[in-house]
């Protein structure tokens, strides 16, 4: 649809007399009178992002509860994925720094050492404790303030799962420990 109303657009503006030596031929194909006519269907939207962004904050400012359904909570776009892989990559972050700081083992040994049964664990106890008030109705962000707000959540596990996996792709390069 874009190609075609740039063509339309294109045929309707007139030539110049200077491009063209054959001036009849091109002025009976194409009048310097033909505007383009869009279908009916061809209407576009355009919502303002402000308003929006406002409503959002509405919302969050207002307490509103999140839905308790489990297949809601668990959607792609739900509250719980992103949260729950941010909070457990932040603590297996600053847990496997702490041990190669400490004992001097690289993260494929600590997760062959007894890594997996720990890192078991803590799943199971983060998941249910980040999950509790989700099924509750309460939202993460109608509990945040000042400077611990969901955002700022939100982008630390991002980071955190980023160094996780940059941790563990450096280890795996370079042989040894990261430090």
């Amino acid at each position: 649809m874009a190609t075609s109303t740039v063509m339309q657009t294109v045929l309707a503006t007139p030539v110049a007399s200077s491009l063209v030596k054959n001036r009849s031929r091109v002025s009976n194909l194409f009048s310097a009178t033909y505007v383009p006519r869009l279908r009916g269907s061809a209407g576009k939207r355009v919502r303002c992002k402000a308003k929006l962004d406002d409503q959002i904050k509405k919302i969050a400012e207002s307490g509103s509860k999140v839905s308790p359904k489990f297949l809601d909570l668990f959607a792609f776009s739900g509250p719980a994925p992103e949260r729950i892989n941010g909070r457990l990559a932040m603590i297996g972050f600053v847990a496997a720094m702490a041990v190669e700081l400490s004992k001097g083992q690289d993260l494929f040994s600590q997760i062959s050492n007894g890594g997996v049964s720990w890192f078991v664990g803590t799943s199971i106890l983060l998941s249910v404790a980040s999950l509790i008030p989700l099924f509750k109705g309460v939202s993460a962000e109608s509990k945040s303030e000042g400077v611990m707000t969901s955002d700022a959540e939100m982008w630390n596990g991002r980071f955190a799962m980023l160094g996780l996996v940059a941790l563990a792709c450096t280890e795996y390069v370079s042989g040894g420990t990261l430090l």
